[in-house]
């Protein structure tokens, strides 16, 4: 599947969505960003997966009287395709709290994030 072109909507709803609901983190290996939401999002998940198809999608869960997705990034597609968004869009008068956690995961996985884009740089 091939990734849709991101428009400045798009970029925006990312960023916002990600502020709004995402977990910036990591395994103690790789950073990653994770969102989870009831299935009554099932639509937003597809239009995530459109535009990286390269992240993973899981679920439907259902457990605990709870039904959600769960979408992750990470590795390549995070760090050479979410990032560079976050990094361009996310400002601290924006969303101080969010900037904050971004900062820490980019402090946090520095070395795997600069080996992704050194790989990139030179797979170019």
């Amino acid at each position: 599947m091939d990734a849709q072109p991101l428009s400045e909507f798009d970029r925006g709803f990312l960023v916002g969505l990600l502020v709004g609901e995402g977990s910036f983190g990591g395994d103690g290996k790789q950073p990653q960003i994770t969102l989870r939401m009831h299935t009554r999002h099932e639509a937003l998940f597809q239009w995530l997966m459109q535009r990286f198809p390269q992240s993973k999608l899981y679920g439907p869960y259902h457990h605990s009287g709870r039904s959600y997705y769960q979408w992750m990034a990470r590795g390549r597609v995070l760090v050479q395709e979410i990032l560079p968004i976050l990094e361009a869009d996310l400002e601290p008068d924006l969303d101080g709290h969010a900037t904050e956690r971004l900062a820490q995961m980019l402090i946090n996985y520095r070395t795997f994030i600069q080996r992704e884009r050194d790989r990139a740089r030179l797979a170019d």
